[in-house]
């Protein structure tokens, strides 16, 4: 009965229109008001006590080091290397694309933050070189995908943050999937160039790659800063976030120069803005898992969902549908805090290792993420192509049909996710 009443009480709220953040909030102190002997200054307790985590400081982190990214002339370089190494073949703008998207994915943390940057400078180009506006927006709202995949990943943080998994671990878990991923979409690009014709780019010489490789470096080496600190035990995957904010910063001011330091306070205030929301949905969402756990509502699922006879095959496909769906509707951060808490407990009861759950639930939501009536990459390219949303849609169903059967793979084939942590020792075999 409690259950159905929270659930429908959040509903109601999120069907009003109010934001996820202050439905869950709202939610929480209706029902402990009215409903329970709870004391209301609890709430203000578990509110502070609830963001207390050292961890949750990644995620301010890894959005200034995107910002400074995004503004910093980097994504141009990394574009331009990218399309050196594909641009020959049937499609290489679209190609160099998906390669430019996994490049700034490995840096920026961030799905929309990597739209935004290979978008602006690839689309424009893409169209001026003879591809349908369509072809090119469909590519580059698909692969930006790969920000919340590949690592570093705010995403990732989010649902280590909510189930106390391994940061680090998960990052590595995401190394493989995010490559894997990376080359299916390259490779649908590919077939539907090749299919109808579209241009290809001169083939670069290995001078030029070269030269394309050296001027990009600098971006590239975060990437080596971020994974091989936290490989090497240098750093936490908190004091990573930091060290890449602080070398963003390096190479956007002092390196590339493409920002001024006049530019560094914009940056800062608009990383705190994205930071100060994200910050506030995670603190209602903890709230709402404490309410959640206060009555018993992970268990009691759990419990039925397990005296049901549904076993792993039969759950995973449940959460792929839920998440799926969820994902239509509201953005990847509320969707992993608000259900974090109720599917992992069933996960670790069924022996699902939880690091392979972490993979899948990420790819879940960046196919939330090209899926309308809220996806956000599909505003971001709209933003950027000047096309409606329902023509977004049709845009990037080839890519979407790709990332369903790569959920797929990842959804049964653990070891794909699990592979490499469990080589590095970050995860124990089994």
């Amino acid at each position: 009965m409690n259950t159905a009443i929270i659930f429908g009480l959040l509903a109601a709220l999120m069907l009003t229109g109010m934001p996820v953040s202050i439905s869950l909030g709202l939610t929480v102190l209706s029902f402990l008001f009215f409903m329970t002997q709870v004391p209301i200054e609890s709430v203000a307790l578990k509110l502070f006590t609830g963001i207390e985590k050292f961890e949750i400081m990644a995620i301010p982190f890894f959005i200034l080091a995107g910002n400074f990214l995004t503004h910093g002339g980097v994504a141009r370089r990394m574009i331009h290397f990218a399309t050196s190494l594909v641009g020959h073949w049937p499609g290489g703008l679209g190609l160099g694309a998906v390669v430019a998207c996994a490049l700034f994915a490995a840096v920026s943390g961030s799905s929309p933050a990597t739209v935004v940057a290979i978008g602006s400078i690839l689309l424009p180009a893409m169209v001026k070189a003879g591809y349908p506006v369509k072809f090119g927006a469909g590519v580059v709202a698909s692969a930006g995908g790969l920000g919340i995949l590949i690592p570093p990943s705010i995403v990732m943080v989010m649902y280590a943050v909510s189930t106390n998994s391994s940061i680090g671990a998960l990052f590595m878990a995401g190394v493989i999937p995010g490559l894997v991923l990376a080359a299916m979409l390259m490779l649908t690009t590919w077939y539907r160039a090749w299919k109808h014709k579209y241009p290809k780019e001169r083939r670069a010489s290995w001078r030029e790659r070269v030269t394309a490789f050296r001027e990009s470096v600098w971006g590239l080496l975060l990437i080596v800063v971020v994974m091989g600190g936290i490989y090497s035990g240098l750093f936490t995957p908190t004091e990573a976030a930091a060290m890449s904010a602080v070398y963003a910063f390096f190479v956007a001011v002092f390196v590339y120069k493409d920002m001024g330091l006049k530019d560094v306070p914009k940056t800062l205030l608009a990383s705190a803005n994205m930071s100060a929301m994200l910050l506030y949905i995670i603190t209602n969402a903890v709230l709402f898992s404490f309410l959640l756990t206060h009555e018993n509502i992970p268990q009691a699922i759990s419990e039925w969902l397990l005296a049901s006879g549904l076993g792993v095959i039969g759950f995973l496909l449940a959460v792929n549908i839920l998440l799926l769906i969820m994902g239509n509707f509201m953005e990847p951060s509320s969707i992993i805090l608000i259900t974090a808490p109720i599917l992992f407990p069933i996960a670790m009861k069924l022996g699902i290792d939880p690091v392979h759950f972490g993979v899948m639930i990420t790819v879940n939501m960046e196919i939330g993420m090209i899926t309308p009536p809220v996806g956000l990459n599909l505003y971001v390219a709209s933003g950027i192509s000047k096309l409606g949303l329902t023509d977004m849609t049709k845009a990037v169903w080839p890519w979407l049909l790709t990332m369903l059967v790569f959920l797929t793979i990842v959804t049964y084939w653990p070891p794909l996710s699990l592979w490499l942590p469990r080589q590095l020792g970050m995860i124990s075999g089994g």
